[in-house]
């Protein structure tokens, strides 16, 4: 780098202009991006075991929740003016075409599962999700065979985005859990994961 050049600029997004670009084109629909914190971010690819984690994922909260709820797979969700991302999994109160004019801002529980984005989803979807108050985030961590539940968020400043969760649990196969929002439903762990 010469001693002159200036330095490289960048621009931050806010979610009405990510909006925006879907909507006038400028971005595809199915385009692998998601907005986190401001930026435009790429989703890792999804490979056969990250499909069939999304699919068993689905089955289990949709059994768990049942009515008054519903369960969006990889669809955005409005977390503040600076973050959409697409979550694998998240369940929201209501029906489907309550959120036909706008994405859902407040859901319940909040899942990612992670094959190679394990760091991604800890730390800074982690701390992003903290932030926006999210109480129940989950990561079904394929490599470990584990489902990491991520609870209580509060301010922190050693975090990404200056929040994190306080309450952390690493469940093995043979555990289950219940949703902080159906607290009477036990999903066991082993059906978020690949047979053994």
């Amino acid at each position: 780098m010469e001693v002159d050049d200036p330095p490289i600029r960048t621009r931050r997004w806010t979610r009405v202009e990510y909006d925006r670009l879907i909507e006038y084109g400028v971005l595809a629909e199915d385009e692998h991006l998601e907005l986190l914190d401001g930026r435009l971010v790429v989703r890792e690819p999804q490979g056969r075991r990250h499909s069939a984690a999304v699919v068993a994922l689905q089955q289990a909260l949709a059994q768990a929740f049942g009515a008054g709820f519903h369960v969006r797979p990889q669809l955005p969700i409005a977390l503040d003016d600076a973050s959409e991302p697409e979550p694998d999994a998240v369940v929201v109160r209501g029906a489907p075409w309550d959120y036909a004019s706008r994405h859902p801002v407040a859901p319940v529980l909040l899942v990612e599962i992670a094959e190679t984005s394990l760091a991604i989803d800890r730390q800074h979807k982690g701390s992003i999700y903290a932030r926006a108050g999210i109480a129940d985030y989950w990561i079904v961590n394929l490599p470990e065979a584990v489902l990491e539940i991520y609870r209580d968020p509060a301010p922190s400043a050693s975090a990404r985005f200056g929040w994190a969760y306080r309450s952390t649990q690493h469940l093995m196969r043979d555990a289950s859990i219940a949703p902080l929002a159906a607290p009477t439903a036990l999903i066991a762990v082993t059906a978020l994961l690949p047979p053994a």
